[in-house]
């Protein structure tokens, strides 16, 4: 097919004017939104032809300063779409944001949670590899004084005393571990500015520490004690964690851009409720693991049988994939590709 270059541009062109228009005025008064469905609707049509009108030019020899204005329209609309602003009532809804907005948001993202979890995976891989090749390595690879612990004296001395003897500090341990946790994924999340490479570290470090630990007590033959040492708390902690490495490597493709001619601040606003909803959603699960850890995960048999806290964990694990996986569906919107 024979496209008129000349004729089809001046008939696109009303429409690419009243987008830069509506775009215009978005820009200089943020708080204001669309004034209707009916408003919102048109900057959606106006938005979807111009990028088929872009789609049409890019297989054809037209003018170089009508592609850029036309590819820059596109970009900021795509911004302007995926910025979270709604019309009308804009009050958050805690329970509407955390069961449908949240596992929403995850799954728009799956991709980059994929990553983060191959990239931990390997990280576990290593540190189990070399442990087992040099035991003398976990002194320098395992945290927490668990490189200078032997797995069996360990499991011997909690079972002793049934747990973790925390007193009336129950509360004040489980606010520490969730400060901790949470400090980590924030961090986790930040250094996407840095290209992914800070998120990338801290991920594949946490599962250099994750494997290491895992194979030192397999090795020693204390499966049982560490899956009912893990699994109550760690089912949401590391899943937590993870989603905090997405949400850094989605900020980490916003920085990089991937040659797309739209400004970094551009590109920012466009993902940034996105990473507010992702690292929200790791603040409460992170909350409930670190309730979890201090008043569940520390204590051992026989106060506490290792069956019950193996069943808890796993139980709440598959919840977790439900929740994330499925939670919401119904209104999942069209994903798009930036």
């Amino acid at each position: 097919m024979i496209l008129d270059l000349e004729k089809f541009t001046a008939s696109a062109r009303p429409h690419w004017d009243e987008l830069e228009s509506t775009l215009k005025n978005l820009d200089s008064n943020p708080a204001r939104g669309f004034a209707d469905l009916g408003e919102a609707q048109r900057f959606y049509y106006l938005y979807q032809r111009a990028a088929s009108d872009l789609a049409r030019l890019t297989t054809f020899s037209a003018e170089p300063e009508v592609r850029k204005r036309l590819d820059g329209l596109v970009a900021r609309a795509y911004a302007e779409l995926h910025s979270a602003r709604e019309a009308g009532d804009s009050r958050w809804r805690p329970y509407d944001w955390l069961m449908r907005t949240f596992p929403r948001t995850f799954r728009r993202h799956i991709g980059a949670f994929w990553i983060s979890l191959l990239i931990t995976v390997v990280g576990c891989a290593l540190g189990g590899f070399a442990v087992a090749r040099d035991p003398e390595a976990k002194q320098a690879l395992l945290p927490y004084g668990h490189g200078e612990m032997d797995p069996n004296k360990r499991v011997a001395h909690e079972e002793q005393r049934g747990g973790r003897d925390l007193g009336g500090r129950k509360a004040s341990f489980s606010a520490h571990l969730m400060a901790n946790n949470i400090r980590v994924s924030i961090t986790a999340l930040a250094l996407g500015l840095t290209w992914g490479l800070g998120t990338v570290v801290v991920l594949f470090y946490n599962g250099v520490m994750l494997g290491g630990i895992c194979f030192d007590y397999l090795a020693a033959g204390e499966g049982t004690f560490l899956a009912a040492w893990l699994l109550p708390h760690g089912s949401i902690e590391i899943p937590a964690i993870l989603v905090a490495g997405q949400g850094g490597l989605l900020l980490a493709r916003a920085v990089i851009g991937w040659g797309r001619r739209v400004p970094f601040s551009r590109r920012l606003k466009a993902i940034l409720p996105d990473l507010a909803t992702l690292i929200g959603g790791v603040a409460v699960m992170l909350v409930w693991a670190g309730i979890i850890e201090a008043f569940l995960s520390q204590y051992h048999a026989p106060v506490l049988p290792y069956g019950v806290k193996i069943a808890f964990g796993a139980v709440q694990l598959v919840n977790l994939i439900l929740f994330l996986g499925f939670s919401g569906r119904s209104k999942d919107p069209v994903a798009a590709t930036p």
